[in-house]
């Protein structure tokens, strides 16, 4: 079999996402021409390639060199400019050659000093006494990408040390040196933490936070174990750089994190949703492949639960699903390799632990032995049948970003649901206080509008359409709903 042929210039362009991160400019030989970032890829990288834009003369002789392109996705501008001021000091492309020159540029700064030595955003690097991280892009988004680290790692920032803690200390961004809070070894060693993440080596840092939490647990030190947890979880809600989403790479990354033994080529999300036990739904998506597959969703309203109870609404949707699996068969179902009984090769549950232990006991009780897992909101854990403890997994694994996407979908299509019903129960009532509106035409007019908004906009020619409402009585509906 011949090779596979590298994607083209023109292939790789109508792949981009829309959506933050840092793109590179290769030339024929793959050497990195010039170093980017944007906060929609597709639409700064393809700005490049308009006939009608105006190019300087360098842009010009850029462009006309490159061959290829690769991108890095981000959580954000901010994550990418790190990400960017990085990869421009490790490969110093020719076309970034005035980020090295230009003096002007922000950089991040830190006065060596001091005991405890104090960072600010500043312009240049060359000055006596104090260290430069840098050079940066734009002042602005290192400032952002700055406050965000410092939330979780915090360091002092004032010209001279108090005599007490200021209101950063309550805040949680200082450790409060000035009144002896941390020690001078520690300090130093959270601003060796500091200068790596604002130089893009969050990887390193996190593996070396994870060891230390890992040996304060075995000494029974909790509370400084439970300080390096929040750290962790603080350093993952950070835009690290994830991979490129393929689907079906992300089906092998999940069955090999799961430890499956075939593809989880269909997957079948939960979620209920409920304000204070009012109208609850519970929804059901199926993704096929990677992808969403809306033959497979399916909505339910609540029967059998009364008042706040989650863990009894996911136990009724779950049952309700898998009691009868062949009313979910594929329809039209072609594909090879899908279970023929239309089960999934996998479960996964919107919720922790009690949300996966009351979907497994319906299953057990129905004797099915589907595969399952919890993926909660809160620190993006998974939880595993027979797991003690969570799994946490780093942002670019694609395996979690397959679980995040059924996740958050099962979650739209349930609350899009809950909306539907709270609409038509205040169009019903709404429409309950009108003379000459019967049961017969207060149902015809929720069939056709849905909701009290959709019907307070409609011209009374369009409310006249439905069956049995007359002029007078459509202009009499409008004078009611516009109170």
């Amino acid at each position: 079999m011949a090779p596979k042929e590298a994607p083209s210039l023109q292939e790789r362009l109508r792949q981009l996402p829309d959506r933050p991160g840092v793109y590179l400019f290769k030339d024929a030989q793959g050497k990195i021409l010039y170093v980017g970032k944007a906060v929609s890829l597709r639409k700064r990288v393809l700005s490049y390639f308009q006939p009608s834009r105006p190019l300087t003369a360098k842009l010009m002789r850029l462009m006309g060199q490159v061959r290829d392109l690769e991108w890095i996705l981000t959580g954000s501008e901010a994550e990418a400019l790190l990400y960017e001021a990085s990869l421009i000091k490790e490969n110093q492309p020719k076309y970034n050659v005035s980020f090295r020159d230009d003096k002007s540029y922000p950089y991040l700064k830190v006065i060596v000093e001091e005991e405890f030595p104090r960072l600010f955003v500043g312009r240049g690097a060359g000055e006596p006494g104090i260290k430069g991280i840098g050079p940066f892009a734009n002042a602005g988004l290192l400032k952002q990408a700055f406050q965000a680290i410092r939330r979780v790692i915090p360091f002092r920032t004032c010209r001279t040390l108090p005599k007490r803690a200021c209101l950063d200390y309550h805040l949680g961004l200082c450790q409060a040196p000035c009144e002896g809070k941390v020690s001078r070894e520690e300090y130093q060693e959270n601003l060796s933490k500091v200068f790596r993440l604002m130089e893009g080596r969050k990887e390193e840092v996190l593996e070396e936070i994870r060891a230390k939490m890992q040996e304060a647990s075995a000494r029974r030190r909790y509370e400084e174990a439970a300080k390096l947890r929040d750290q962790i979880a603080g350093l993952l809600q950070l835009a690290s750089r994830p991979r490129r989403f393929i689907p079906n790479e992300a089906l092998g990354d999940l069955a090999s994190v799961l430890r499956m033994r075939r593809l989880p080529r269909r997957i079948e999300g939960f979620d209920v949703s409920n304000i204070f036990g009012k109208e609850a739904v519970g929804s059901l998506v199926t993704f096929v492949d990677g992808k969403p597959f809306k033959d497979g969703y399916r909505r339910f309203k609540i029967r059998t639960v009364a008042g706040i109870d989650d863990y009894a609404m996911m136990r009724e949707i779950v049952g309700r699903r898998y009691d009868d699996p062949r009313g979910q068969t594929l329809k039209g179902q072609t594909l090879t390799g899908l279970t023929p009984s239309g089960l999934p090769d996998l479960v996964v549950i919107d919720g922790g632990r009690g949300h996966l232990n009351a979907a497994l006991e319906v299953l057990r009780g129905l004797k099915l032995d589907l595969p399952a897992v919890g993926i909660a909101k809160e620190f993006e854990q998974l939880f595993l049948p027979g797991r003690s403890e969570p799994l946490s997994l780093p942002p670019q694994s694609r395996a979690l970003q397959l679980l995040q996407r059924v996740r958050d979908e099962a979650h739209r299509f349930a609350i899009g649901y809950h909306r539907l019903l709270r609409g038509k129960d205040t169009l019903a009532s709404a429409l309950d206080e009108i003379p000459g509106i019967g049961p017969r035409k207060k149902q015809d007019l929720l069939v056709r509008f849905g909701s009290v908004e959709a019907m307070r906009r409609a011209p009374v020619e369009e409310l006249t359409q439905v069956r049995g409402i007359s002029e007078t009585l459509a202009q009499r509906l409008l004078d009611r709903l516009k109170r």
